[in-house]
């Protein structure tokens, strides 16, 4: 089942063309990256997927529905989640605090409700336990290690119960090991909850790893796409990005 859909996407700043005519699909349960030298357009895709940036032109559909030009909210409330390259938290609040906040904003009705405190901690509870987090639900934001503040980004991110999670640079800032840890972790709910994941990452060996398809971004244009062996083995890949080494993913 294609949960994405984007048609001839363009984007263009005083006749600049950051993205050209990029069109792909992402089905359920799949994980899908998005890869590409710096300034390739990779974010500009994702904020427009996400309603942070409206269109040139082209379409994107989401669970069959045209979103082009919706609200990044709007978008949240169709079951979308969304990380970020840099991480952010209320430093303020407790760990559970965080999860119970995006809890609240996917259930609005839940205001004034009697049980929503007590449902709401529930729910913050077993979100912490699935991404590896249960004993830390009280402690403050600020204590944390960044690993771990990307692992809470990613149990609010699972707050609305999403079917499509857009992630960019999930790993990004953490050590090797724990980019490791964070992407089995995220490929496994993915598969169990039959999510699609539309990533992107700089950190080969999680890509090459973990994406079951893989596009290729280079000035705006989608220069390839298929499986991680197939891009590999791409020259025009291994031209603008990879280099003419074998090295990226061979392990996998």
């Amino acid at each position: 089942m294609s949960i994405l859909g984007v048609d001839h996407l363009e984007k263009s700043y005083s006749g600049f063309l950051a993205v050209k005519d990029v069109s792909f699909s992402l089905q359920a349960g799949e994980m899908l990256a998005l890869i590409g030298p710096n300034g390739a357009g990779k974010s500009t895709c994702f904020n427009m997927i996400n309603g942070q940036l409206d269109p040139t032109a082209g379409r994107i559909r989401i669970f069959g529905r045209d979103v082009t030009g919706l609200a990044p909210r709007q978008i949240w409330r169709l079951g979308v989640g969304r990380t970020f390259q840099i991480a952010a938290t209320f430093g303020s609040m407790t760990v559970a605090e965080n999860v119970q906040v995006a809890l609240l904003s996917h259930q609005q009705y839940w205001a004034g409700c009697r049980w929503a405190a007590r449902y709401c901690r529930q729910e913050a509870n077993e979100l912490l336990a699935l991404v590896g987090m249960e004993g830390q639900a009280s402690r403050s934001c600020g204590e944390l290690a960044y690993g771990d503040v990307k692992r809470l980004e990613f149990a609010v991110a699972l707050a609305n119960d999403p079917k499509l999670l857009l992630m960019d640079e999930p790993a990004a800032g953490m050590a090797p090991s724990e980019r490791a840890a964070l992407m089995t972790l995220v490929t496994r709910i993915a598969r169990d909850r039959s999510i699609g994941v539309l990533f992107t990452e700089h950190d080969m060996d999680a890509v090459f790893g973990h994406a079951d398809r893989i596009l290729v971004l280079n000035r705006g244009e989608l220069i390839a796409e298929g499986s991680p062996a197939q891009v590999r083995a791409n020259a025009k890949v291994q031209e603008v990005y990879l280099g003419s080494g074998s090295q990226f993913g061979d392990s996998h």
